[in-house]
């Protein structure tokens, strides 16, 4: 029998919760680190036998197979590279580079490992974006012709500003348009096209920080509406809504209040049946269960499947869920975003990195 599969986990903010599951799914994390002796000290208390660094250059050293990047948002590609080089598989949060240098630096460095890069976008597989996804695959809605995603919180105004107005926290470094790869990511993996373009508006003039509008031209010359930031009506399905409008019909996440969020309307237009019937019909997603009968909550399925795909790299080689290229390619907009934002709301170009 293969011995459980060895995980580090750099950042225990995030980086607790991942590792936290990761022992529920059978692996073991032997090694952890954090800058924050406070924090380092809470997950002495949570992972029990973990060698805890300060350092994320100690794992280098340890006898890893896998290794969670759960580090500050905007500082993943050079330890993703590091990491990759050392043969070592990763699987990394949030951004996965700040710039074109980086995404050319990682995608090299994935070319040149054994190992592999696997993006920790778990909203591409939430219940309701893996209930869209089978709709769109199985040809009901037709062509995607247009596509929107929301990642938005309701907080209000104090929080808001404590949060990206502290000059400590990446939140408050990051530029407005950069946290775009909970809505890119679905987005990208639910039409299997690239980003071409992106224009960006700050929705309130009086503070482009809070929050931001993006119209993406995606590569089958479709267009991708996303919405990302701080603004009331926050969904309930973690954060995350999604709609896509077809050439025959649509499939949406369903706006309503607690489990009905995770839900999704799938309408068929009368004009493609035979008979003239309109099809419109709310779907539940079929709930996850572990092997031991645990029932697993809609928030955290996409982090259940994000792991067990990285296991499934490391012990049968399989091909990452979410691989290096989409990853690299969602981070860009963030980037582009960025630019159209300072430019006016000018269009920008993506870059092609993937060539």
């Amino acid at each position: 029998m293969m011995a459980d599969m060895r995980v580090g986990v750099v950042g225990v903010t995030r980086g607790l919760y991942l590792a936290t599951w990761c022992r529920r799914l059978g692996m073991e994390v032997v090694a952890a680190c954090d800058r924050d002796p406070i924090r380092r000290a809470a997950a002495a208390e949570l992972l029990p036998r973990v060698a805890l660094f300060e350092d994320w250059g100690a794992l280098l050293r340890y006898d890893l197979d896998a290794v969670v990047l759960a580090n500050d948002f905007d500082e993943h590609a050079p330890l993703a590279i590091a990491f990759l080089e050392r043969g070592i598989h990763v699987l990394s949060e949030s951004a996965a580079c700040v710039d074109e240098r980086e995404a050319t630096a990682l995608l090299a460095a994935e070319r040149r490992s054994a190992a592999t890069y696997s993006f920790a976008e778990n909203y591409v597989f939430h219940p309701h974006v893996q209930l869209i996804r089978n709709a769109v695959r199985a040809g009901e809605i037709g062509r995607v012709t247009l596509i929107e995603a929301d990642y938005l919180h309701g907080m209000s105004p104090d929080d808001v500003s404590s949060l990206i107005g502290d000059p400590s926290h990446w939140r408050g470094r990051i530029e407005p348009t950069a946290y775009c790869t909970h809505t890119l990511s679905p987005i990208l993996a639910l039409t299997g096209e690239l980003p071409t373009e992106v224009t960006a508006f700050p929705v309130d003039s009086t503070d482009s920080r809070q929050a931001v509008v993006m119209l993406v031209r995606l590569s089958g010359g479709g267009l991708a509406i996303t919405r990302h930031g701080f603004l009331q009506g926050e969904p309930d399905s973690h954060w995350s809504w999604v709609s896509v409008r077809g050439t025959e019909g649509l499939a949406e996440s369903v706006r309503a209040p607690g489990s009905r969020a995770w839900s999704v309307r799938v309408r068929k237009e009368g004009w493609t049946d035979r008979n003239g019937v309109t099809r419109d019909e709310e779907r539940r997603p079929a709930p996850l269960t572990l092997p031991d009968g645990t029932l697993v909550e809609p928030k955290a399925e996409g982090t259940v499947r994000i792991l067990e795909g990285l296991r499934a790299c490391v012990e049968k080689g399989a091909p990452p869920l979410v691989p290096v290229g989409p990853a690299v390619a969602a981070s860009l907009v963030g980037v582009a975003g960025a630019r159209s934002l300072r430019d006016g709301s000018r269009p920008i170009s993506v870059p092609n990195v993937l060539l």
